[in-house]
């Protein structure tokens, strides 16, 4: 009696031990995707007309990250 109630549970444990690294795995490629989709910009910091630098002689940049969207071909007739 104890085989059978081991076996029964071992067959509703491991389908949901599957599915959860199986949404892991999903997870995982929605996070690289979404991070191939950005890019980073950078542009130079400039006052009165003169590029900002720092102590180290360093050109200052002011940098953000930036959805890249893909454009759609249209094919013309």
């Amino acid at each position: 009696m104890k085989n059978v109630i081991f076996v029964a549970g071992l067959m509703f444990c491991v389908p949901a031990l599957s599915a959860d690294s199986h949404s892991a795995d999903v997870a995982r490629a929605e996070a690289a995707k979404a991070q191939k989709q950005t890019k980073k910009v950078c542009v130079d910091i400039v006052k009165d007309g003169q590029p900002v630098k720092d102590a180290k002689g360093v050109t200052k940049q002011n940098c953000k990250e930036v959805k890249q969207h893909k454009k759609l071909e249209v094919e013309k007739k």
